[in-house]
């Protein structure tokens, strides 16, 4: 095509229009559409007003032909329009970096919404603030975090430093069960913030926001190499950040295996989007399947990505329990790509190998961990091998079949019979592992009685509402992208879409069994429901259409390669400038904005107040705390029993066991039904320590224990007798805490068979009540009463005193005469 100038005088020029003019890209849009559609053209044939086309004209944008008309460089003014850099050339000789090139390759229209976006991943992290930072103390919401929070204490007690990784082996004594990585992760960097329990304290607020934020960078990342749309990506990073079960289980202080397994999700998603759209990229360039392999293969970044791939398969599967889960997907992606390849005429061997190096590392360090430091299960830590093995596999077939040419129904049959054939051999041959594999199962999908475990389609939000819930209003717009998806993967040679849609699909099914895994899904389904944001603004005429869907007519005929026909650098990494709407716009583009977030905007605060501990809970600690120092308990002498979602709570801050509540689990329900409450003062043998009880939904009998301290603080009264053993040191609307306590022998004396009252004025949290108990005299006129409260008494007729160490030890006191 003729130009008026070189490339540089039309770039130039087109960046001063678009300076100049606030539509100047919907008038170069304009044009340049008309352009793709035809050789040359008129000025009738474009809507632009004459002083406008003019101006573009003069400005040597559009150059006269023939008696018509041409973009002078559309190439140039594209680039120019979506900040692409088509120049830049892929250096695969070393890691040079030109600093200049950088900084002015940096849009700060773009890097400024990329900050405000990761502000609101941020924010949306924080929004119980207030009751995570309370009475000074760090309160952690739920009570799994607790777990987390003692390993890593327990962890820095006994090591001398970040280098002292003989901690995090098997044979230290360190044994942290199914999610060693994320344990020596929290460790880790507890150790580099100076270690102790400062350090512990600020890892255990702040990592899950830390951690949302880099992930958030990570979903601009891959969502902007899929789309070359950095509108995309910044419309994707605010859906991720206002999902509501992923802002939950990665908020403040929600210190858990959640944070770690979702981030190294996120890193795998990315790599893999990487290797698959350079490959795709090259390809689009015009080169030959065969010279856009090699250089595929020869880019430095290529391997430098596989790398990181293996580290991040290693990184998963010691994260958390439920890790071999997450393998399954990239199986299906590896057997689903290998079609796509052969389909389009690519070599699966070349094209997939740094995937199946990437796989071959990550491989060697699952099993270099388990063996060498004890880390997690055989079955588990094997399990990267076993999609290794059946990946080469299927690369095997696949490249045959390419060069059989025949139909791809059959390879996908014998990628079938691959994987199960490799299932059959794993149970034969290791049959222990495969027992243990299927336990675990069992735990993941069949345990019962935690909220997690329910649907995310269940009934109880009637079907439709759950996600909606859980993952915003968005959801639905992200299956319907998903659908897209899937047509144009079937259509196209889309390795990176086939790759989001793989894993968005499973994890969709996972969630439909186990909300616990809304939160996975959360990840990739954000990038779905970015771009169809804004394919929905484009739609109404509030954005330019995603560079996508622009494509989305080039498909595939015959499993031909097809696609965007812009040209790409290697990487693939065109990231459009973000233009700013007019005032207009800009409303109408906030309202749609609000239709699709809206709702997450309330959930989120919502979800989180239910995961978080009231103030009332958290005086309930604080007044144990200074009980405990006082009386000079230890554990297990000063244990908490509480009902068992928050068990892990109460111990961390005042004993620092919480490795485990099943010791309340068990009990607490019994406890607090139970009609003789001071019977279980010998039950609790070496664990009277404390008990909270706190509010629960439905009526309970007035002769419960949960009616007498929750409502009576024990103290008798309206018909109930006082209680011996449990001393009210908290008192609040919806949790009451009790030092359980020997209590003071106070005598009483009296007529035979006479009943003599004994009270004291008690005075708790600003609360007073008067203690009471009745007790009849014996046959030698003669009783014995225990109390749990020091100070003064009224027995009868007579007083006595009662010092608090008279009720820790247990002594008897004498009536004042």
């Amino acid at each position: 095509m003729s130009t008026d100038g070189d490339s540089g005088d039309i770039a130039d020029a087109t960046t001063l229009f678009l300076e100049e003019r606030d539509d100047g890209d919907c008038v170069l849009e304009v044009v340049l559409e008309v352009d793709a559609e035809h050789k040359t053209w008129t000025f009738d044939d474009v809507d632009l007003d004459s002083g406008t086309f003019g101006e573009l004209v003069s400005r040597g944008i559009v150059t006269k032909v023939d008696g018509a008309y041409q973009v002078a460089e559309p190439a140039v003014v594209e680039s120019v329009l979506t900040g692409e850099d088509l120049e830049a050339p892929v250096d695969d000789t070393g890691p040079a970096i030109d600093f200049d090139q950088f900084w002015n390759g940096v849009d700060l229209r773009t890097f400024t919404a990329l900050l405000g976006a990761l502000l609101v991943v941020a924010a949306a992290r924080m929004t119980a603030f207030r009751s995570v930072f309370q009475q000074g103390y760090v309160v952690s919401p739920g009570n799994d975090p607790y777990y987390f929070r003692y390993w890593m204490e327990d962890l820095l007690a006994k090591s001398s430093g970040p280098t002292d990784v003989g901690v995090l082996t098997e044979s230290s004594g360190g044994l942290f069960g199914t999610r060693p990585l994320a344990h020596a992760t929290n460790w880790f960097l507890a150790e580099l913030l100076g270690g102790g329990q400062a350090a512990a304290d600020t890892v255990a607020a702040w990592l899950p926001v830390v951690a949302s934020v880099v992930l958030g960078v990570v979903v601009y990342k891959c969502t902007v190499l899929l789309t070359r749309d950095v509108r995309v990506g910044i419309a994707s990073v605010l859906v991720f950040a206002v999902t509501p079960i992923h802002a939950v289980y990665t908020g403040l202080g929600f210190i858990d295996h959640q944070l770690h397994q979702y981030l190294w999700l996120g890193i795998t998603l990315l790599t893999l989007t990487w290797l698959a759209v350079d490959l795709q990229r090259r390809l689009e360039g015009g080169l030959s399947e065969a010279a856009a392999v090699r250089e595929h293969l020869q880019s430095s970044a290529t391997w430098a990505v596989a790398v990181v791939f293996g580290l991040s398969v290693a990184a998963g599967i010691h994260s958390w329990g439920g890790s071999p889960l997450l393998l399954i997907p990239l199986a299906a992606y590896v057997a689903l790509r290998v079609a796509v390849d052969a389909r389009a005429g690519v070599s699966p061997a070349r094209a997939n190998l740094p995937l199946l190096a990437g796989l071959v590392l990550g491989s060697a360090l699952s099993l270099a961990l388990h063996h060498r430091w004890g880390w997690h299960a055989e079955f588990v830590s094997t399990t990267p091998a076993l999609v290794l093995g059946g990946s080469i596999a299927v690369v095997a077939l696949g490249e045959l079949w390419r060069r059989l040419d025949a139909h791809l129904g059959g390879l996908l049959a014998l990628e079938a019979l691959v994987g199960a054939g490799g299932l059959y051999a794993f149970q034969r041959l290791q049959p222990e592992d495969w027992a243990e594999a299927m336990t675990r199962v069992d735990d993941l999908f069949f345990r019962e009685g935690a909220t997690e475990t329910a649907s995310l389609f269940a009934t109880e939000y009637a079907v439709f509402f759950g996600p909606m819930y859980q993952l915003g209003m968005g959801f639905y717009l992200g299956l319907v992208v998903l659908g897209w998806v899937a047509w144009v993967a079937f259509r196209r040679y889309e390795p990176g879409w086939l790759l989001v849609g793989t894993y968005t699909g499973y994890l969709l099914v996972l969630a439909g069994i186990q909300v616990r895994f809304a939160g996975q899904l959360a990840i990739p389904l954000a990038v779905l429901t970015g771009f169809g944001l804004v394919h929905l603004l484009a739609v109404v005429d509030l954005a330019r259409t995603p560079v996508p869907f622009r494509d989305s007519e080039s498909s595939l005929e015959g499993g031909s390669r097809g696609g965007a026909s812009v040209a790409t650098d290697g990487g693939g990494n065109l990231e459009p400038a973000i233009s700013i709407p007019d005032g207009r716009k800009v409303g109408y583009v906030l309202g749609v904005g609000l239709l699709v977030f809206g709702l997450s905007l309330i959930y989120v605060p919502g979800l989180t107040a239910d995961t978080t501990y009231s103030d009332g809970q958290v005086q309930a600690v604080s007044a144990i705390d200074d009980h405990n120092e006082s009386a000079n308990r230890s554990y297990p002498g000063n244990y908490v029993l509480s009902e068992w979602g928050d068990n892990r709570m109460y111990n961390h801050l005042v004993n620092g066991e919480s490795r485990r509540y099943g010791y309340a689990q068990s009990n607490y329900d019994e406890f607090r039904t139970s009609t003789e409450p001071d019977g279980w003062y010998n039950k609790l043998g070496n664990r009277r320590g404390y008990v909270v009880v706190t509010a629960t939904e439905g009526d309970v009998p007035a002769d419960s224990a949960q009616a007498l301290l929750l409502e009576e603080y024990g103290a008798g009264g309206n018909g109930t007798d006082g209680l011996a053993h449990y001393q009210a040191i908290s008192i609040a609307d919806d949790a009451v805490a009790f030092a359980v306590v020997p209590g003071a022998k106070v005598p009483v004396r009296g007529s035979a068979g006479e009943n003599v009252t004994v009270t004291t004025e008690v005075s708790v949290s600003g609360e007073t009540f008067t203690y009471e108990r009745v007790v009849a005299v014996g046959a030698n006129g003669r009783a014995t009463v225990r109390v749990p409260y020091a100070g003064e008494y009224t027995v009868g007729d007579r007083t006595a005193t009662v010092e608090e160490a008279d009720v820790l030890n247990g002594q008897s006191v004498a009536l004042e005469e």
